[in-house]
């Protein structure tokens, strides 16, 4: 039965345990076969019990059971020569063989608590974060936008049952869940709780209903976003508490449309909404100088959102700036 904490992939450098612990057998096999070959060069200073000569077999045996401190005494060193190198190379090679026995459990043990730890830590620190439910190519997309648009990846969780997905997720520097996210104890495990917002991107319009309404509960004060495959299942999205639900199919079919009257106009949209490139669409509030509300400096407001409702360029309301209003303004990376 899996833990809390087996649940959890802190993102790390990567390391190579298999061959770490592979070249530590080798040379382990390696110090066997030469307290081998020091018994087989220097047989005549040792006696078998049953009297017979010692051979290739016998000195390997003999290596194992040294190493291992097992020493039944049925082959023994009865000369001045077999005793010394017994002292000066069989010994240090026993010691070595322990040393490197002991180093590999104690790291393995090392790296459980060293990943507990971090756990732990993670687990204090994490606080008005993004929590992404499903991890697939939507949300991988999104997690790369939050990363574009400054977020840092620490403060980035996401949770997938898939294992290429939760991989994907730590090759990326964020923190993976593995579990489903329609259940309530692998959303607290997330720290939905005290997240600032979630993204709830599966493949499944009722999933992404059943896992809305359960982190809307969970917390009442997240932005929540989330999309929605099907139109008639919007509403649902809305209904269940999502502070913003985006028509994916429409979204597509509309830009494929768009594409094929004003294929240029397709690549302008494109590069404003990935952050990457020079101008990207972003939100601001108004700056307040005395009695004077002006748009931020430099930024071309492209929307006002007012009390929710976004204001069409033609409305009279829309000549006159609020202090309380959203401002959905074209920028360069420096606004």
């Amino acid at each position: 039965m899996s833990t809390a904490t087996d649940r959890i992939r802190i993102p790390r450098a990567e390391r190579a345990p298999l061959a770490a612990v592979t070249r530590r057998i080798g040379l382990a096999i390696t110090l066997v076969v030469f307290i081998a070959l020091v018994v087989l060069v220097g047989r005549d200073g040792y006696v078998d019990v049953t009297g017979d000569a010692i051979g290739l077999l016998d000195a390997t045996y003999y290596a194992s059971v040294t190493v291992t401190t097992t020493g039944y005494g049925d082959i023994t060193a009865i000369t001045s020569g077999a005793r010394l190198a017994t002292i000066v190379l069989i010994t240090p090679a026993r010691i070595l063989f322990l040393i490197l026995v002991v180093g590999t459990t104690v790291e393995v043990l090392t790296d459980q608590s060293r990943e507990f730890l971090a756990i732990r830590r993670w687990r204090k620190r994490v606080n008005n974060h993004t929590v992404i439910c499903g991890f697939g190519s939507t949300g991988q997309a999104a997690a790369r936008e939050l990363v574009n648009r400054g977020i840092d990846r620490d403060q980035i969780v996401a949770v997938d049952r898939s294992p290429a997905a939760l991989e994907a997720a730590a090759a990326q520097g964020f923190v993976a869940i593995d579990g489903d996210a329609t259940k309530r104890a692998v959303l607290e495990l997330a720290g939905v709780v005290d997240a600032k917002s979630i993204i709830i991107a599966p493949s499944r319009d009722d999933t992404a209903v059943l896992i809305t309404l359960t982190i809307r509960e969970l917390n009442p004060d997240a932005h929540i976003v989330t999309g929605g495959r099907e139109q008639e299942n919007l509403h649902l999205l809305r209904q269940g508490g999502a502070n913003e639900v985006v028509d994916a199919t429409a979204a597509v079919g509309r830009m494929l449309g768009l594409a094929t009257t004003a294929p240029g106009a397709v690549e302008v949209l494109d590069d404003l909404i990935d952050s990457s490139h020079g101008l990207k669409l972003t939100e601001a509030r108004p700056h307040v100088n005395g009695d004077v509300v002006e748009a931020p400096l430099g930024a071309t407001v492209v929307a006002i959102i007012r009390e929710g409702k976004k204001l069409k360029s033609t409305d009279a309301a829309a000549e006159t700036l609020h202090a309380t209003d959203r401002l959905v303004v074209l920028a360069d990376d420096g606004t």
